[in-house]
C-alpha cells in the first residue's frame, strides 16, 4: 500500500548547468543517500559580525557543492537533524527568483489594475501570449543543451516536508510517493527533458513530477491562490479592482491544475493505496479522483485558517470549492474553529445535513475533524547543538548582553500584523520609558513581489519613527530585517530571545511559536530559559496552547503593550510552569504523530463508510420475498408514505395524497392472513394520518417521523418520543427564529406539528430558490447552535427544513414495534400464534426499547423475513418499500408516482 502525498510542490528542483560539466557530472540526481547542506554557506547576516565558518559537512555526490546563491538549507537525508526545512517557511515568487539556474515565466503579464484597462486588454480577451522580451538564456535549445541536478527546492510547506520525513523515518510511511510540481516555469523544457526529470525524480525519489504549462501555473498560484483564496481564508476580502479579473483568467486556471494533480494520481494509483491531498491549492482534486475512483481513500488537510460562512460565501465558487473538498472521505483541519466554520459553510451554502461529527451527502457521509500539525521536537533539538547555531548564539549574547530581547519572524504581508506589532510596540516604549534602553525588538520580515510597495512604505515609516524617536548613541530598539535568514541564525534567535512576539492577524498553525518553545528549554550556551509567548489570539497555535500564552488581540496596541510588560517582568516559577506546560502540548503534537494521527483517522473513516455500504438495503427480490411471504409464520410490513405510497403535498390537500388505490392495496394486505401485521410511516400529526387512513381503523400508524404510534388493531396513540422536554421549551424560540426567514422569503410558510416544525419553501419563484436555500441553511445553523440542549435538530430536507428531535426517529419506531411484538411473543421469532396484534404495550417495555436504538444501522431478524432497519434517511423511501408482486405494489424512490 503507497501513501500519495499530494501538494502543490514537491520538496525537490532542478539547478540547470553550465554545458561545461560532463554529462556523468551534471544529468545524475542526488541518491536518496545523499545530504544535501552545506554549513560553510553565508547570507546576509543578523549582525555586523559574522561568526567563524564551521566545518564543512558531507558534500553532493557530484562535482558541485549546493548554489551558494541557494537562500536556505534544505535537505534530502531524513536522518540528518540538518535536514530540517523551515516550518514557516518563506520562499521568494515562484517564476521571478534565480536561486537556482532555471528557466523564467513565460506566463502572460497580471491583469491589468483598473477594471477599464482590464476590459482593453488582451486578457479580456482570451490573448493571453507572452508578448515581452525573454529574459536571459531562456530558449528551449539553451536548457536542452544544459546539464541538470536534483537539488531541494525552496518552495513548499516546510512543515509538511519535515513531517513526512520524520514519519518516514520512523516507519510510520512505510511506502509514500510525493506528488507536485517541479517549482519553476517549464515551458521552455522539451518533452524529452521532462520526462527524463519525470523519471529520475519517481525511480530515485518517489516523487511524481505534474508539469503545467506557465500561464496555467502563474493564473493558478499567483493570480487565484494568492490573489484571491489566501486573503479570503485570512479574512481579507479582495477589494482590489483588478481582483474582478479572476473570474474571466485564473479560476479557470485553478481548475486545469486541479485536473492536471488529480490525474496524475488516477494515472498512477493502484487498489488499497492512501492519497492525502494537503492545503487550499488543490481545493478540487479530492472531488476529481473521487469521480474516477470511487472507491478510494481520500483525505484532505487544510494548513491555513478556514473563515466563517459570511466570509467564504463572497468567493464566486464557493460551491464548486466546498464539492471539491467533500470528495475525501475525511477532511481535516487544525482547529475546532476552523471544523465549526467549515459545518457552517457547507450546512449554509451547500443545504446539507452537517452534524458534529461531518457533512451527511446524499450518497456518502464525510467525516470532518481537528488534528492540528507539529514541528520535529529531537531534531531540532539536535541541530542548535550544532556548531553554527552554538557560534550564533554567542555572538548575539555578546552584541546585546544585559538587553532583553523581543523576537519575531514574519512574512510582509496583511496577514501576518506586522504593522500592528510595530505600532504596539511603539505604544510600549512610549509608556515605559524606564525600559526603553533595555528591550530590542528583533523584526525578520522576509517579503516577495507579490506584497503591494504600500504594505512596505507603511511598516517602513513606523520603523524609521520608532528608531528615530527612541534611539540614543549606545542603544537601538528596533532591529529590522527585510529578508528571511539562514535556519541557523534562526534557531540561535530563538534560543537567547526573552519573548517571541507573533501578532498574526488570522493564520491556521503558527509553527515558529512551536519551535521558539522547544528552543526554549535551556539546553544550550545560552542562560536563558522558558521565555514567555506573546500570541495572537486568531492563530490556531493559541487554541492549542490552552492559555500557557500571553493571548493578545493584535488590534488592541494597549494590550499588547501591556503583554510585553507583563512577559518581562514575569517571575522565573510562573516561566517555568508555562513553558512546562507549552512544551508539552508541542512534544504531544509532533509532526510524525500528526502524520500517524491523519491515517487513523482516514482508516477510521473509510471503514465506516464501508460498513454504511455493507449495511445497504439492496433492492427487493420479488421471487425470493414472495417464497418468504408464503412461508413464513408471521409478517410485519412498516411501509413509507411520503414519497413511497403516494406524492408529497401539504396538509391542506392530504386527502387527494392518498389514492383509493393505495386504501385497497392496504387492505388486501391486512386481510390477506391473519398473520400480517401492517404499519404506514408518516411525517404527518397523528390527526392527519387517522384522517387520511379513518377507512383502516386497525392500520398500525407512525406519526411525525416516529414520535407517536398507534400500534396495530389498537386506537390509542403513544408517545415514544422524549417526554422530559416539553415542546414549549423550544417551540417558541424555533418559531420565532424561523418567522424571521419567513418573512424574508417570499413564499415560504411554516408547519407546525405536536413534535416538529417544517419551514417550507417549495413556493418560492424559480429564481429566487437559490437565495431561499441559502437563508434556509442559515436558519437551520442557528437551530442546531441554539437547540442542542433541548435535544433537537433542524435537517435540510428536499425545499424545506424539517426541526425534529435528535433520539427520535423511525428507526426508533420501528425497533420499538418489533421489540415488542418480539417480547410478548416470548421468543426472537415475532409470531402473532393468531393473535391480530399487540393494542396493550408496556410503557417499561417503550424505555428499554429506546435505550436499545443506536444510530449505528442493524438488522432484526423476523424468521424467515429479514427486516433490515437502518438510519432515517435509508426509512424515507427506497430501503422500506414492500415488492410483492401479487399486491401490483411498485418499489419507487421518493417523488416517485404509485405505479
Amino acid at each position: 500500500m503507497t501513501t500519495f502525498v499530494v501538494s502543490l510542490f514537491l520538496p525537490y528542483t532542478v539547478d540547470f548547468k553550465d554545458s561545461t560539466l560532463t554529462p556523468q557530472q551534471v544529468s545524475k540526481p542526488v541518491p536518496k543517500s545523499a545530504l544535501v547542506f552545506d554549513a560553510s554557506f553565508k547570507r546576509l547576516s543578523l549582525l555586523s559580525e559574522t561568526p567563524p565558518q564551521s566545518p564543512s559537512l558531507e558534500p553532493f555526490t557530484f562535482s558541485q557543492q549546493l548554489d551558494p546563491s541557494s537562500p536556505t538549507i534544505h535537505f534530502a537525508k531524513p536522518h540528518d537533524p540538518r535536514s530540517l526545512a523551515h516550518s514557516d517557511a518563506n520562499p521568494p515568487e515562484w517564476g521571478r527568483a534565480q536561486a537556482f539556474g532555471q528557466p523564467l515565466s513565460r506566463a502572460a503579464p497580471v491583469p491589468p489594475s483598473t477594471i477599464l484597462q482590464y476590459r482593453k486588454s488582451d486578457l479580456a480577451n482570451g490573448n493571453f501570449k507572452h508578448d515581452g522580451p525573454i529574459v536571459g538564456n531562456d530558449s528551449s535549445q539553451a536548457f536542452s543543451d544544459m546539464g541538470w541536478v536534483i537539488k531541494p527546492s525552496i518552495h513548499g510547506n516546510g512543515g509538511l516536508r519535515n513531517a513526512v520525513n520524520e514519519a518516514t523515518l520512523r516507519g510510520v510511511l512505510e511506502r509514500k510517493t510525493l506528488v507536485g510540481s517541479i517549482g519553476f516555469p517549464t515551458d521552455v523544457l522539451d518533452e524529452k527533458r521532462k520526462q527524463e526529470i519525470h523519471d529520475w525524480l519517481e525511480h530515485e525519489h518517489d516523487a511524481l513530477t505534474v508539469f503545467v504549462g506557465d500561464d496555467d501555473f502563474d493564473g493558478h498560484y499567483r493570480h487565484f491562490c494568492k490573489t484571491i483564496l489566501w486573503p479570503v481564508f485570512h479574512y481579507q476580502i479582495p477589494d482590489h479592482p483588478k481582483s474582478k479579473a479572476y473570474e474571466d483568467h485564473s479560476w479557470i486556471y485553478y481548475v486545469k491544475v486541479n485536473e492536471a494533480f488529480a490525474a496524475k494520481v488516477v494515472q498512477n494509483y493502484k487498489h488499497g493505496d492512501v492519497i492525502w491531498i494537503h492545503d487550499y491549492h488543490l481545493l478540487l482534486v479530492p472531488a476529481l479522483i473521487r469521480k474516477s475512483l470511487p472507491d478510494a481513500r481520500i483525505g484532505f488537510f487544510l494548513h491555513t485558517a478556514f473563515p466563517s460562512s459570511e466570509v467564504f460565501r463572497v468567493l464566486a465558487a464557493r460551491k464548486q470549492l466546498l464539492e471539491g473538498v467533500l470528495g475525501s472521505n475525511v477532511v481535516v483541519f487544525q482547529t475546532h474553529e476552523y471544523v465549526h466554520h467549515f459545518l457552517q459553510t457547507c450546512s449554509r451554502l451547500l443545504v446539507v445535513e452537517a452534524t458534529e461529527f461531518g457533512v451527511q451527502l446524499d450518497d456518502h457521509f464525510v467525516d470532518v475533524q481537528c488534528i492540528p500539525i507539529g514541528v520535529i521536537p529531537n531534531q531540532i533539538e539536535t541541530f542548535r547543538g550544532d556548531q553554527a547555531v552554538v557560534q550564533w548564539i554567542d555572538t548575539v549574547e555578546q552584541k546585546y548582553k544585559g538587553k532583553k530581547l523581543l523576537v519575531s519572524r514574519d512574512k510582509l504581508d496583511n496577514i501576518r500584523g506586522i504593522k500592528q506589532k510595530l505600532l504596539a510596540y511603539e505604544r510600549f516604549l512610549e509608556t515605559n520609558p524606564d525600559l526603553r534602553e533595555n528591550v530590542v525588538l528583533f523584526q525578520v520580515a522576509a517579503t516577495t513581489a507579490l506584497e503591494g510597495s504600500s504594505k512596505d512604505t507603511t511598516v517602513s515609516d513606523i520603523v524609521t519613527r520608532i528608531n528615530s524617536q527612541f534611539s540614543t548613541l549606545a542603544h537601538q530598539p528596533l532591529v529590522f530585517l527585510k529578508q528571511d535568514i539562514a535556519f541557523a541564525q534562526y534557531l540561535a534567535l530563538l534560543s537567547v530571545a526573552d519573548v517571541l512576539l507573533v501578532t498574526s492577524l488570522r493564520e491556521g498553525m503558527n509553527l515558529t511559536s512551536h519551535d521558539y518553545i522547544i528552543c526554549q528549554n535551556g539546553n544550550t550556551t545560552t542562560e536563558k530559559r522558558h521565555g514567555p509567548l506573546i500570541l495572537s489570539e486568531f492563530t490556531g497555535s493559541a487554541a492549542l496552547f490552552r492559555g500557557m500564552d500571553i493571548a493578545v488581540n493584535p488590534w488592541d496596541y494597549n494590550q499588547i503593550a501591556r503583554a510585553i510588560k507583563h512577559a518581562l517582568s514575569m517571575s522565573s516559577d510562573e516561566k517555568a510552569l508555562r513553558h512546562s506546560e507549552l512544551l508539552k502540548i508541542v512534544m504531544e503534537n509532533d509532526g510524525a504523530s500528526w502524520i500517524l494521527h491523519l491515517g487513523e483517522a482516514l482508516e477510521r473513516a473509510y471503514e465506516d463508510h464501508q460498513i454504511r455500504d455493507a449495511m445497504a438495503i439492496p433492492r427487493l427480490s420479488v421471487p425470493t420475498l414472495c417464497e418468504q411471504y408464503k412461508a413464513s409464520a408471521s409478517r410485519c410490513f412498516i411501509l413509507d408514505y411520503e414519497g413511497t405510497l403516494a406524492f408529497w403535498g401539504s396538509p391542506g390537500k392530504a386527502v387527494f395524497t392518498s389514492p383509493e388505490r393505495v386504501i385497497s392495496v392496504l387492505s388486501d394486505l391486512m386481510l390477506a392472513s391473519d398473520l400480517n401485521i401492517v404499519y404506514v410511516a408518516s411525517a404527518r400529526t397523528p390527526a392527519e394520518l387517522e384522517h387520511l387512513f379513518r377507512q383502516l381503523p386497525t392500520l398500525g400508524l407512525i406519526a411525525e417521523n416516529g414520535c407517536f404510534v398507534r400500534p396495530f388493531g389498537g386506537d390509542e396513540w403513544i408517545d415514544i418520543g422524549d417526554t422530559s422536554i416539553s415542546a414549549s421549551s423550544w417551540k417558541e424560540g424555533v418559531l420565532d427564529m424561523l418567522s424571521y426567514y419567513n418573512e424574508r422569503i417570499e413564499g415560504s410558510w411554516i408547519e407546525e406539528r405536536n413534535r416538529s416544525i417544517v419551514f417550507h419553501y417549495e413556493n418560492v419563484a424559480e429564481g429566487d430558490i437559490e437565495a431561499a436555500e441559502r437563508q434556509a441553511g442559515d436558519a437551520g445553523d442557528h437551530i442546531n447552535e441554539n437547540c442542542l440542549a433541548q435535544r433537537m435538530r433542524a435537517v435540510p430536507v428536499d425545499k424545506a427544513l424539517l426541526v425534529e428531535p435528535c433520539d427520535v426517529s423511525k428507526e426508533t419506531a420501528a425497533r420499538w414495534i418489533l421489540s415488542n411484538l418480539q417480547r410478548r411473543a416470548g421468543s426472537s421469532v415475532v409470531s402473532t400464534e393468531g393473535t391480530r396484534a399487540p393494542s396493550e404495550l408496556d410503557n417499561n417495555d417503550l424505555d428499554e426499547t429506546q435505550q436499545e436504538s443506536t444510530a449505528e444501522s442493524t438488522t432484526i431478524t423476523s424468521d424467515p423475513v429479514s427486516v433490515p432497519i437502518s438510519s432515517q434517511a435509508d426509512l424515507d423511501g427506497d430501503a422500506v418499500t414492500l415488492h410483492v408482486l401479487q399486491l401490483q405494489i411498485k418499489h419507487s424512490s421518493p417523488k416517485e408516482q404509485l405505479d
